[in-house]
């Protein structure tokens, strides 16, 4: 009687046979990157920073008519082209520098070119040069204005700052030196040029405006940076935020906000407008209050618009303050 095995023998797998059509397993398609369109160009500007450029030349050429009693618009319409050009070139070169690193791969804010692989990277490095290059244009024709050659030097030294913030071997921005020489180009640099280029003075008034525009400049770059804290501290970049901490970022941005309305009310005491800076408070109260109690990153976008929003009304109500 034949012995019948308990266990079913295992089929060997069929061999598809020459030039037979084996069946395949469905592969999903990887999704190619979408092409840039206007609306990311415009986008990858960040035109929610531009305030801080406009901020700067508002209140240096309000106290520069403090000495003159007169506006030089030219000059002051190529002081607004370099500050505006210098920051739309800064925010190109970031996006390109970040992009290449590695480091906006996994952004919690509006996607940018490079890193959304939207754009070649050689492309948005162009743009970003093609800014640069407007802004050293604007500035060079202030200098034949002037004739103050020396600033020349200034300039260079300007467009070098931009560019290494996130880009080159060792940028700074990578070292927690972003906030200070925001503070120093876009606060100090920017409006005591601003003054210094028209009335060839720096009067006390410039150099209190200077320092509450430069906050708001930091605060603004802060807020962006404590948005985006854990995933730079993954890539290996250490901002403030990432150096100091959550808490030690959100007072920081208080201080920072806040400051300009204290240095506002001194300057009210001898130039009465100066009290209506106070309506920057309605964009600034809530940017702290954001900042101190939001539950997803994305929230501090608001923070950050509303806070630029607050220099721009700073600005008017300071300009309007020394002309008026």
């Amino acid at each position: 009687m034949a012995r019948t095995s308990s266990k079913k023998r295992k089929r060997p797998a069929s061999r598809p046979r020459p030039g037979g059509n084996p069946q395949r397993v469905p592969v999903a398609p990887t999704r190619a990157p979408q092409k840039a369109t206007a609306r990311d160009w415009i986008g990858a500007a960040r035109l929610r920073t531009l305030p801080l450029a406009v901020t700067p030349v508002l209140i240096g050429t309000g106290a520069s008519m403090l000495v003159l009693d007169s506006l030089r618009w030219v000059v002051a319409l190529c002081c607004l082209a370099v500050a505006v050009c210098l920051q739309i070139g800064v925010n190109y070169a970031n996006d390109y520098s970040d992009g290449i690193r590695g480091t906006d791969d996994f952004r919690v804010g509006p996607a940018r070119l490079t890193g959304a692989r939207k754009a070649k990277p050689r492309t948005v490095l162009i743009v970003a040069l093609v800014f640069f290059g407007l802004a050293a244009v604007a500035g060079l024709a202030i200098v034949i204005r002037t004739q103050q050659w020396w600033l020349l030097l200034v300039g260079a030294v300007c467009i070098v700052a931009a560019w290494f913030y996130t880009g080159g071997k060792r940028p700074y921005g990578y070292y927690g030196l972003g906030e200070i020489v925001v503070f120093v180009f876009f606060g100090l640099v920017a409006t005591l040029g601003t003054t210094w280029v028209q009335a060839l003075a720096l009067p006390q008034e410039a150099w209190f405006g200077a320092v509450g525009a430069g906050s708001f400049a930091c605060a603004v770059l802060l807020a962006n940076n404590l948005r985006d804290i854990d995933q730079d501290r993954a890539a290996g970049k250490r901002t403030l935020s990432v150096l100091i901490g959550r808490r030690g970022s959100q007072v920081l941005f208080t201080v920072l906000v806040l400051a300009p309305f204290v240095i506002s009310g001194w300057i009210a005491l001898f130039y009465p407008i100066a009290w209506l800076t106070l309506f920057g408070l309605l964009a600034a109260l809530p940017a702290v209050l954001i900042v101190w109690t939001y539950r997803l990153p994305r929230e501090l976008v608001v923070a950050l618009a509303l806070s630029s929003l607050a220099s721009l009304t700073y600005g008017v109500f300071l300009f309007w303050a020394f002309v008026g």
